[in-house]
């Protein structure tokens, strides 16, 4: 059987235990689903039809909230088996970012795990090790930059920011349909290059593992 991939990347005020998730994005297969905290301050309808990319955001008022959307989203749509959860650096072997930074904000606030026997697989392994992204004689395994030279760049026009940095600031400033804006982007690459390594790479490429414990243990 094979799995439906459900690409999704994550915001955040930075990279200490204490930041927060400030959007959640996930691509499905009518346009992206966008969860944005925006801290308590009002934010305009983020949903948006861009080309092809149709935009469905919802707002909410803490992490607390947003984190919960987020488990019912996730609790309704990855029910199916066929489902495959997957991030480019969102949990490898030896590094990762969003998954571990989800863990912790779960367990900081006291929630539960919303990706419980989930299905999961990073796209940057298979990237980095069956393509060669080096640009002026270095490989370049980041999303972006491995998104440019091996897809057709084409959702890089969606992203306001020239570095993914400015989306601390764009949360600061309560920029929140430019940030929203970058999560899609982001998520969009994500889909491009795993699309692209399950085109061109064996399935046993993926790195396929449940994210536990399963939704049965206590």
């Amino acid at each position: 059987m094979t799995l439906r991939q459900v690409p999704f990347d994550i915001e955040t005020t930075g990279f200490d235990a204490d930041d927060v998730v400030t959007v959640v994005g996930f691509a499905v297969p009518l346009g992206v689903r966008v969860f944005v905290n925006t801290g308590g301050r009002a934010a305009p309808s983020i949903d948006e039809v861009d080309g092809d990319v149709v935009v469905k955001a919802s707002t909410h008022s803490s992490e607390d909230d947003l984190l919960a959307a987020v488990s019912g989203f996730v609790a309704e749509r990855f029910r199916d088996a066929d489902v495959l959860l997957v991030a480019y650096n969102g949990e490898r072997w030896g590094g990762g970012f969003d998954l571990p930074f989800l863990r912790t904000r779960f367990a900081r606030l006291d929630l539960s795990w919303a990706f419980a026997g989930v299905p999961y697989a990073d796209v940057m392994p298979v990237v980095s090790k069956r393509f060669n992204t080096t640009v002026d004689g270095d490989a370049r395994n980041d999303l972006d930059t491995a998104y440019d030279v091996l897809c057709d760049g084409e959702y890089g026009e969606l992203d306001p920011f020239a570095e993914s940095s400015e989306a601390v600031t764009a949360f600061e400033e309560a920029r929140f349909a430019a940030l929203a804006a970058h999560n899609v982007a982001d998520v969009l690459r994500t889909r491009g290059l795993g699309r692209l390594a399950e085109r061109y790479c064996a399935k046993s490429e993926f790195d396929v593992k449940s994210l536990t414990p399963t939704r049965t243990d206590t």
